[in-house]
């Protein structure tokens, strides 16, 4: 039997977890290819134009994977995974939104609602859907769900380290060998790259800005190569937390960056049309001249230009190094 997951959302936070659980079951994994613009097309012609880029591309990956020969898709409901805080709308509406559009599509769909205390999902009360669908036992289920849960603690680990989701993805999945992914700065340039992983590392969606910092020498900090620890000291110093669960992580990472001594400046990698980023990125943007470290919005949607952003990144980039000499020169 195959499951479909679309390559998109959190697709590139909770994969190593989903993959594990299915296969341990049994089941066969398909994924869509990363996005293109074939496949960013599909989602922006049956989607309204008021939904943000990201979400119109998941609706063109689920559009994909219709297309193929899998037997049911997975659309899972994030509701919470911390205490007070919620997913945007958007989110906790996807599976309906997707199964009241297409025809047809809804006895295909997977949709467990998800809900935790943290941000470790590999829980029964989200999992138990599956026993009676799959015809599972709770054993069978519970051996699967604690594979998945080491495995994807595996991979934050190696996001801690210092690794990108996606390699600590392959990673923790057995995909590659830590010695193949040394990270490298020949400039000493640091940069806090602030985004949802959804935006990031979504080659399509973001131009593959994380790539083409590297490219150019850059060492590139993302919200979650630091630890929860660090992040709740954080929000506790604010007077009123976002509401949103992974909006109060990045406010959190880029504090954490303003703060640390080792970032030069920071990129906000904002996608057109996102509520709660409209109140994060200015409040970030205001408190950069308090911190005196340079920040920049990159602002994407499905018409961004690959020459445009370039150009901006290589700016950016060049004024930090500019900034840092004056620094070793006293100037």
């Amino acid at each position: 039997m195959k499951i479909g997951i679309p390559h998109s959302l959190l697709y590139f936070y909770y994969y190593p977890l989903w993959k594990t659980y299915f296969e341990t079951l049994g089941f066969e994994i398909i994924t869509t290819p990363p996005t293109s613009k074939e496949i960013v097309d599909k989602g922006v012609k049956n989607s309204v134009p008021e939904l943000c880029v990201p979400i119109k591309v998941y609706i063109g990956h689920v559009l994909k994977l219709v297309e193929s020969e899998v037997d049911f898709i997975f659309v899972p409901r994030f509701v919470s995974i911390q205490k007070g805080q919620y997913f945007c709308p958007k989110f906790m509406g996807l599976p309906e939104m997707i199964r009241h559009s297409f025809k047809g599509i809804e006895e295909k769909m997977l949709m467990p609602s998800i809900e935790a205390n943290d941000e470790n999902i590999a829980t029964m009360m989200n999992f138990k859907i599956f026993e009676e669908k799959f015809g599972i036992s709770t054993k069978e289920n519970k051996l699967a769900l604690e594979k998945a849960k080491r495995v994807w603690i595996s991979f934050r680990a190696y996001c801690r380290e210092g690794y990108s989701a996606s390699e600590a993805s392959d990673l923790a999945m057995g995909k590659a060998v830590e010695k193949q992914l040394t990270i490298e700065s020949s400039n000493n340039l640091t940069i806090g790259l602030v985004g949802y992983v959804y935006n990031i590392y979504d080659p399509y969606i973001s131009l593959d800005i994380f790539k083409r910092l590297r490219e150019m020498g850059v060492n590139v900090k993302t919200f979650e190569m630091l630890s929860e620890a660090e992040m709740n000291k954080q929000l506790k110093k604010l007077s009123k937390n976002l509401f949103w669960t992974f909006s109060d992580k990045l406010l959190a990472a880029g504090y954490s960056f303003y703060e640390n001594q080792e970032i030069d400046g920071l990129i906000h990698v904002t996608a057109f049309g996102c509520g709660p980023d409209s109140m994060l990125g200015k409040l970030l943007e205001i408190d950069s001249a308090t911190y005196n470290k340079p920040f920049m919005t990159v602002r994407v949607d499905e018409h961004s230009g690959e020459n445009h952003l370039q150009t901006r990144i290589e700016a950016f980039v060049d004024m930090l190094k500019r900034k840092k000499m004056r620094q070793k020169r006293g100037a």
